[in-house]
Formats: structure tokens, C-alpha cells, sequence
């Protein structure tokens, strides 16, 4: 990354840079109604920031208040020391005790197009009847539970029942194979297994009881599997350990009294990748994590309970469907839209039908599907009437400009502010983004720290950074971050507070411009070292997508005996248009132009498709392996995994390269 030392000439390339950049204020509609239009929140929030967060945590309800905001002792954070609550009785029947049991908490449509629309009332006697199910299966206070189930609405009803007898829950995505269930079981030492028959997937099942009972067959924790009836797939089932969701829950008990919490006690694991091949159980607790995602959601999407329809088009399976599908909204008591199946299935406007259906207020997504839905082309959208959206969300990479400007364009209609939140599976909640009604918006840019949270970008040698590139880190902690790696101090410690001291390093680059914008660069592991100059995948990305050709593009660094690394580019265009050489050789003409000749891709590859995993992130290693000539690794996630083949036959034929 660039440090705040570097020569005169590349400060003045980044100022004109930024330069460039279109700014969009709130408009005077949307303030008319807006919770927050000013710098309140901030202003408090400097002014004692500890206080702050305990403001925000007195929107739950406590058992007992606690006696301490805050104890820290680097890096291990205790926040709301004393106080106890329970997730499950502030995310439902407090908001049920208030009158709203009839209000709608989730309009869940199914792939196949089944439909169920779930009150509070019925989701806090589903949850109560589970949290029975749990406790006549065996499992007590602080027992794992393990989860792997597909996008229905037993998922969140399975979560909220462990949160309300005290046992964390340790949620699988439901497209990861038996293999990588096996290593979450095992690590948490899980004594419950929830799965299903299957899952519904472009037309078909998914598997998910063979890969559950292969998992299990290497997990001697396991003393009970229960499954739910999805597919209506015939599954085996064996006797003693496997039962139906819906034999247990005819029978049970429709009343359990949540227990009662430390503010510090395990909420939940969640498995996330790093650098080494073991995944590092993230550790969620209870009272610090509610507050910082009821606060982030409700602020950040300036939400009105009374009125919103929302929806986060996530997977619960990630930490996105965690904070901003089920607990965030649930503290809430927002109405939120919940889809179990892909956008292009039937047919491509599958996703704004249901805005249009369901009168969607707040839409939360991923760059990557509205990459996808650019490539698809706006006839899709503009079929329907999406006039119900206000507020538009972005999560899970940097977004490129020219993707922000067609989603608030061709999704928002030109009045729909774009919040582009910055946050990870280690933080809990949202830490980077704009507030809708206060922020003046960059496009690309995830603008600025929310309230309470101190984010610095710094160099090599940790020194601040006031305008150009380096290292984002976080300089104090925040109610929702992790406790630790599961059973691994060590490991907590060494990857992220050991490479600047007293810093959290997030293990992402970002931009500071002259107004103190952030611009997120992606991961460091995502930058390119070309000729001894740092060159950032998501910046060369941006400039290809900004060619009116381009649908999608993902660079990778491969080796180059000159250079160090040369840029590869693999690029998908948009309908209509064809591949050649010559549109290669003007693609990275147009980075040259935008970036400047060190950015210039060495190699253009076309192909129809880019490898994604079944949550949509684009697999850059993958498309590494294919750039150095390797063997490739493991593309057993893949959405599709006959799209590497394709790209190595593509890439071994016609390139465009110097």
C-alpha cells in the first residue's frame, strides 16, 4: 500500500483522482422523514464514546443494567460488565408484550413459490416450542448447536430457540460440503445437528441430509440430528439419532422462559476462512453485539418500523444473515422479506418481483449480484414497479462506481440514497458507511466511521495516513466485535492485533481522499505487487467495469519475470457485445487511461462467467491457479464449477496479452 510518504506526483495523481468524483447530498425528500439529518449522533458519540454505546444499549431491555461499560485489556474486550438480557426476549416477546404480536416479521417466499408470512406472535411460539424441542433432545445452558439448513424460516426459529436457552449456535452455510460441516462440528464439539431433507436451488434439490449424515458419521458429538421436511425428498433416517422437526414440535410445550444472559456470554460461532487451512470460529456474545446491530440497523438504513418492508438478500449461513436477516431487524421489530432461492430462477427478475410483490422498502445486497444483474440488462427490473424502495444497502466487497451508479439509477430510480457499509465476520455489525439522511455520498465509497467507531488507515510502519492508501485499521474496540478465536487466544491475538501495535488490523486496504472519505481497496491479500508498486484488484476491476463493454471483471497478479507481477484480467461482457482481440487490446487501453500504465493489464481473458461460490464471491484463487498453470484446488464450493474448465480452455487459446 501506498504510505502517506510517497513523492509529490502520486499525491497530486491521487487529488485528481478524487477529484473526479460525483458527490450526492440527501435530497430534501428523503430528510423530510430521515431519523438522523445532521452530525448529533457524531457530535455525541466524540464527545464520550463509551457513553455513547451505553445510550444505544439502553434501546434493549435488561434483566439487570450492568456495572460496567467497559473493561479492556488489549485485545480482550468486556462490554456492559454485569448486566444480563436474553436475544431471544428482546427480539420477540418484548415487542409482542407492546402490542405487536400481529405485526408481520417475516414474509418468507420459497424458491418454488410457496409463501409464508410469519407474525411476531407465531415466531415467538415457534421459537418457544424449539427452545423445548432443544432442552427434551438434551442440550443445557452453554452446549453448541450446530445448524445447517437451508434459507426457511425454521433457520431463524432454530437460532432464536439456542439464544433462548442459552446454548450458541454455530450456523453452516447450507451450500458448504459434508467435509467443511464436519470441521465446524468437531471444532465446537456440537451435540445437536439441525438440518433438512433438502434445499430448493434453480429447480432442484439440494442434498443436504446426505451431506449432514456423512458429516456425522466423523462427528462422535452428535447424539441427536434433527431434520425438517423441505424436499419431501425421501432421506434416510436413523433410529435413535434422527427426527423430524415436525414430530418434536407437535408435541411440545408452547411456553419457555428465556434465560437469563451475561452480557458477556457466547451468542453464537461462526466459521470464517484465513490463512491457514484450519477456520477460525469467530466468537459472538450477547449484550455488546444486540446493541451495536440493532443500533447499526436501525440508523444505518434509517429505519421505520411501522412502515419499512426490508429486506437483506444475504444467507443466514454468513455473518450478513446473522446481524442484518435475524438479529438486527428481530431487536427491531422491522418486517422483513426473507427469499430461499436464487435472483435468476425462473427467470431473471426474480428478485424485483418480490420488491414489487411485497412492497420491498429497503433493499441490502452485494456488489457482486448487482454486477450480475448489470449484465442481465435493465429490462428486467424496469418490467416491474419498484417505486416502494427508498433506501438501497451494499455489503461483502468494495463496490465500483459505475455498479453504484447503475443500482441507484436503474434499482433506486435516482432517489434511493446507496449505503455502502464496510464491516466483517470479526466485527459483528456494520463499522464503515453512511448515514442516509446526514451523509453526502461518493459513489465507490463507503464514506465514513459510524458513530463510536474510531477507523484509522495507516502505513507500513503503522504511521497515520491523512490522504492516499494503506492499511485500514481500528484504533479502540466496539460493543459487537469478537471475542476471540474459539479455543485459540493465540491465534486472536497473532492475526489481527499483532501487525501494528494497539491497532486492530482488518486485513483490508482503503484510500483516504482529501474530505476524509474511505475508499476500500479488498483485501491486502488482493493487492499486486507490479514492478515494486502496489496495485489494488479492486481498483483495476473498477476501471474495467467502467467501460461501457464490461459487465464484470476480476484481476488477479501472476507471476512475471520483469515486473514481479503482471496484471491478468478475466472479463465478461455485456449482452451484444463480442470478444477480440482488439476490444482486449482497448480494454487495457482504458485502465491505462484511468489508472495509468502500471495498472495495465498484461493479459485480457473473455468468459462467460467468473467462478463464484453459491454466496456469490468471486473465487480470485481459483482464477490465480488458472493464471500461474496450476493444478486447481478444491472448487467444490462453486455456484458452477464447470466455469474454471471453461476459463483454462480460454485461456490456454486466444488471450489478449503484449
Amino acid at each position: 500500500m501506498p504510505s502517506d510518504t510517497e513523492p509529490p506526483e502520486d499525491r497530486a495523481a491521487i487529488e485528481a483522482l478524487f477529484d473526479e468524483v460525483r458527490t450526492i447530498p440527501p435530497s430534501d425528500e428523503f430528510k423530510k422523514r430521515a431519523l438522523i439529518t445532521d452530525t448529533s449522533l457524531y457530535d455525541e458519540a466524540n464527545q464520550d464514546w463509551q457513553g455513547f454505546w451505553a445510550r444505544q444499549a439502553l434501546a434493549l431491555d435488561w434483566y439487570d443494567e450492568w456495572d460496567t461499560i467497559l473493561e479492556w485489556k488489549l485485545p480482550f474486550a468486556q462490554w456492559f460488565v454485569g448486566g444480563t438480557l436474553n436475544v431471544s426476549h428482546n427480539c420477540l416477546d418484548r415487542h409482542v408484550a407492546n402490542g405487536l404480536a400481529d405485526r408481520v416479521a417475516y414474509h418468507w417466499e420459497g424458491e418454488p413459490g410457496d409463501t409464508r408470512t410469519i407474525t411476531y406472535g407465531e415466531l415467538l411460539n415457534e421459537v418457544q416450542k424449539f427452545a423445548n424441542v432443544l432442552k427434551g433432545l438434551g442440550v443445557e445452558r452453554g452446549d453448541r448447536v450446530n445448524i445447517y439448513l437451508p434459507m426457511i424460516p425454521e433457520l431463524p426459529v432454530a437460532m432464536l430457540a439456542c439464544a433462548r436457552i442459552g446454548a450458541p449456535h454455530s450456523v453452516v452455510f447450507g451450500g458448504f460440503s459434508a467435509e467443511a460441516l464436519r470441521d465446524r462440528i468437531l471444532d465446537a464439539q456440537a451435540k445437536v445437528l439441525i438440518t433438512a431433507d433438502g434445499g430448493w436451488r434453480r429447480g432442484s434439490a439440494v442434498p443436504l441430509k446426505v451431506n449432514a449424515d456423512n458429516a456425522v458419521a466423523e462427528a462422535p458429538t452428535i447424539e441427536h440430528v434433527v431434520v425438517v421436511r423441505r424436499t419431501e425428498a425421501d432421506v434416510p433416517m436413523q433410529d435413535g439419532r434422527d427426527q423430524w422437526w415436525h414430530d418434536l414440535m407437535a408435541d411440545a410445550f408452547p411456553r419457555c422462559e428465556p434465560e437469563r444472559m451475561d452480557a458477556e456470554d457466547l451468542l453464537y460461532l461462526l466459521y470464517t476462512s484465513g490463512t491457514t487451512a484450519k477456520p477460525k470460529g469467530i466468537m459472538h456474545t450477547t449484550g455488546g453485539y444486540l446493541t451495536q446491530v440493532a443500533f447499526t440497523h436501525k440508523y444505518v438504513f434509517d429505519l421505520h418500523a411501522d412502515t419499512d418492508v426490508y429486506w437483506c438478500a444475504a444467507d443466514i449461513g454468513w455473518v450478513t444473515g446473522h446481524s442484518y436477516i435475524v438479529y438486527g431487524p428481530l431487536a427491531n421489530g422491522a418486517t422483513s422479506v426473507m427469499y430461499e432461492g436464487t435472483p435468476d430462477f425462473p427467470d431473471k427478475d426474480r428478485w424485483w418481483s418480490i420488491i414489487e410483490r411485497y412492497g420491498v422498502t429497503i433493499l441490502y445486497c452485494a456488489p457482486t449480484g448487482i454486477r450480475t444483474f448489470m449484465k442481465w440488462g435493465t429490462q428486467y427490473p424496469e418490467a416491474h414497479d419498484m417505486s416502494s424502495l427508498r433506501v438501497l444497502g451494499s455489503v461483502g466487497e468494495p463496490i465500483n462506481p459505475e455498479a453504484w451508479m447503475w443500482y441507484w439509477e436503474h434499482i433506486g430510480g435516482g432517489r434511493c440514497p446507496v449505503v455502502d457499509t464496510w464491516w466483517q465476520t470479526e466485527t459483528g455489525a456494520i463499522m464503515i458507511s453512511p448515514l442516509p439522511g446526514a451523509t453526502t455520498l461518493k459513489p465507490g465509497s463507503a464514506t465514513f466511521p459510524l458513530p463510536g467507531i474510531a477507523a484509522e488507515v495507516v502505513d507500513e510502519k503503522g504511521n497515520k495516513v491523512e490522504l492516499g492508501g494503506g492499511y485500514l485499521t481500528l484504533t479502540r474496540p466496539w460493543p459487537s466485535m469478537l471475542r476471540g478465536i474459539y479455543g485459540d487466544p493465540e491465534r486472536y491475538r497473532e492475526t489481527y492485533w499483532s501487525r501494528f501495535e494497539d491497532r486492530y488490523f482488518a486485513g483490508d486496504g482503503a484510500k483516504l481522499d482529501d474530505g476524509g472519505y474511505f475508499w476500500l481497496l479488498g483485501r491486502v491479500d488482493d493487492v499486486m505487487n507490479i514492478s515494486g508498486h502496489r496495485v489494488s484488484t479492486t481498483e483495476v476491476e473498477s476501471a474495467l467495469v467502467d467501460h461501457p463493454s464490461v459487465a464484470e471483471a476480476a484481476v488477479v497478479g501472476t507471476k512475471d519475470e520483469t515486473t514481479g507481477q503482471a496484471i491478468i484480467a478475466f472479463v465478461t461482457l455485456k449482452g451484444g457485445q463480442e470478444p477480440s482481440d482488439e476490444r482486449g487490446e482497448e480494454l487495457r487501453k482504458h485502465v491505462t487511461a484511468k489508472i495509468g500504465a502500471i495498472a495495465r493489464p498484461k493479459t485480457v481473458i473473455f468468459t462467460d462467467d467468473l467462478p463464484k461460490t453459491r454466496s456469490g464471491k468471486i473465487m480470485r484463487r481459483l482464477l490465480r491457479d488458472v493464471a500461474d498453470g496450476r493444478d486447481l484446488g478444491d472448487t467444490t464450493t462453486l455456484a458452477d464449477p464447470a466455469v474454471v474448465e471453461e476459463i483454462k480452455r480460454r485461456a490456454t487459446v486466444s488471450p489478449t496479452e503484449e
